[in-house]
């Protein structure tokens, strides 16, 4: 992802992460995540304390590039001279994890059409289907109070948070944490594969729901099953490649 520095205070470091963040803002409209101008992906700035980097709020993620993505610090102040403002409704769910959460490093959330509907049944995901097998004790549940604009709603979010990363936002969509970049993709991704088969199974017919000795086996040999080089590594590079051939621009 190597690409001239745009700006002469910025870090190498910095410039990084910007072309990451922004190849992951276009991996994510690729896949058809995107929701007009909303929903948002954030990524801590390397080696600077409580600075992390956001979408500009007007723009589509396809429109998102390594130079306009906005560098904010916890409290919501601009750390750059962007142009842009910041949607309040993902600074304040964003910062709140970032701010308490050491290994909150990447955050995802999403308004997708199937993490939305399944994140609205009673009883939210099931182990219905070989990805959904993958995270019963592993998500975590919030309930829907309103756009997130409320400081308040924090301790609560917080709470139902617990230890786990990943959060499904009753009647509202999906929130994943990784400690890098690929990692929250790859959460994001799998979940959202469990959500529309799941979906796909229940307009079928009656989901058969796999048992939990066989749920416990499948977690514990997933691993055998990964590539080397980390969670979802392989996976994010993939789709990079993919989304280059079509537009570059994110690197810029």
């Amino acid at each position: 992802m190597a690409t001239a520095l745009k700006n002469s205070q910025m870090t190498e470091a910095e410039w990084e992460a910007r072309q990451q963040l922004a190849a992951c803002y276009r991996v994510f409209d690729h896949m058809g995540w995107s929701e007009m101008i909303y929903n948002h992906i954030t990524l801590k700035v390397p080696d600077e304390e409580g600075a992390f980097l956001i979408n500009p709020f007007g723009l589509h993620f396809s429109e998102v590039k390594a130079s306009n993505l906005v560098k904010i610090d916890i409290d919501g102040n601009k750390l750059d001279d962007s142009p842009y403002p910041v949607n309040r409704a993902g600074f304040v769910q964003h910062a709140l994890f970032h701010r308490h959460l050491p290994d909150a490093h990447c955050i995802a959330h999403t308004h997708t059409t199937a993490g939305m509907a399944v994140a609205s049944l009673e009883g939210g995901l099931q182990p219905v289907n070989f990805y959904a097998c993958n995270f019963p004790g592993q998500i975590a549940y919030h309930d829907f109070e309103g756009v997130t604009v409320r400081d308040e709603e924090g301790e609560r979010l917080l709470s139902n948070l617990g230890d786990k990363r990943m959060m499904l936002l009753r009647n509202h969509g999906i929130l994943v944490m990784g400690k890098t970049v690929p990692e929250a993709f790859i959460k994001h991704w799998s979940l959202q594969r469990a959500c529309e088969i799941q979906l796909a199974t229940m307009a079928a017919g009656k989901p058969l729901r796999v048992a939990d000795e066989v749920v416990a086996v499948h977690q514990r040999d997933l691993h055998m099953a990964q590539v080397p080089g980390g969670p979802g590594a392989a996976d994010f590079a993939a789709m990079v490649r993919l989304v280059d051939r079509k537009d570059q621009s994110w690197r810029e």
